[in-house]
């Protein structure tokens, strides 16, 4: 299954609309999305607007693939359950964001190897195909809590 997620600020129709003719051609493929205040109608694809914290954690478990907006809390949830995710950024030219944070966040974790980014709709469609057929880096994984290591050395560095 393909969890599509847009986050809770505001609409991501591009990110919608392009899903949803993907999963036009994949009907084997179950691709199930949450699609925040869209005001696209979905054709194709099992979709709901929001959800809780719990709901969205039984998405992203099932999920073999995560195609989501450059939010940081779906890249650790994905991060979290080394999920392969690839993130396609909302755009200030677009009206889809105040400003471009989330290009920013795309290309910076991109250029460390830690995820797929698209920029724009044929790349984010041969992404997803690409991923489907294994042909991706592996996600990056982090834990749910910080390494001994990192707590020990802010413990030293906060008590001096």
């Amino acid at each position: 299954m393909i969890f599509v997620t847009v986050g809770t600020q505001g609409p991501f129709d591009r990110l919608i609309m392009t899903m949803d003719e993907l999963a036009l051609s994949m009907p084997n493929i179950p691709i199930v999305a949450q699609i925040g205040a869209s005001k696209y109608k979905v054709k194709n694809m099992n979709n709901f607007q929001f959800a809780s914290s719990l709901e969205m954690e039984v998405f992203f478990n099932e999920a073999q693939l995560i195609v989501s907006h450059a939010g940081m809390g779906t890249i650790i949830s994905a991060f979290e359950r080394k999920k392969p995710i690839i993130i396609f950024p909302k755009l200030a030219k677009f009206g889809e964001h105040r400003n471009d944070h989330q290009l920013a966040t795309a290309k910076r974790l991109e250029s460390l190897n830690y995820l797929q980014a698209a920029y724009d709709l044929s790349s984010l469609k041969a992404k997803v195909t690409a991923a489907l057929a294994g042909e991706l880096d592996q996600p990056h994984n982090v834990g749910r809590y910080a390494s001994t290591e990192l707590i020990t050395s802010l413990q030293t560095y906060l008590t001096v």
